[in-house]
């Protein structure tokens, strides 16, 4: 397994970010970032996504971290309900974890509970 950190480009620009896909300078997220790393992960994001996505970026900059599954769950079935904002709906928006795959689209850190320590 390669230890080298990957990057996105994006308009001729390079993203760089850590070796899991996850951005390592959260200022320069964008719109077309996040696209960019939306199709990386087999997804085309619709308002919805963004909706959980600007969600996440606004939970860390009110808590200085990345919401993890359970908590993202909670809150937005909390705020929107079980039908947008319940566990099915979010993991049909995004299939790879709503917090996992929503913070790396986000330009956020991976949740404390996402990490592989192993790596």
């Amino acid at each position: 397994m390669s230890t080298d950190a990957m990057s996105y480009v994006v308009n001729d620009a390079m993203v760089d970010t850590d070796i899991q896909g996850y951005m390592l300078n959260q200022s320069e997220w964008n719109s077309e970032i996040a696209n960019v790393i939306a199709k990386s992960e087999g997804l085309e994001l619709a308002d919805e996504h963004w909706d959980v996505l600007y969600f996440l970026r606004d939970h860390y900059r009110n808590y200085n971290h990345s919401a993890n599954a359970r908590l993202l769950i909670k809150m937005l079935t909390k705020a929107w309900g079980p039908e947008k904002g319940g566990k099915k709906r979010l993991y049909e928006l995004f299939p790879k974890g709503p917090a996992r795959q929503g913070c790396k689209i986000a330009g956020l850190p991976a949740p404390i509970d996402c990490t592989d320590w192993h790596l």
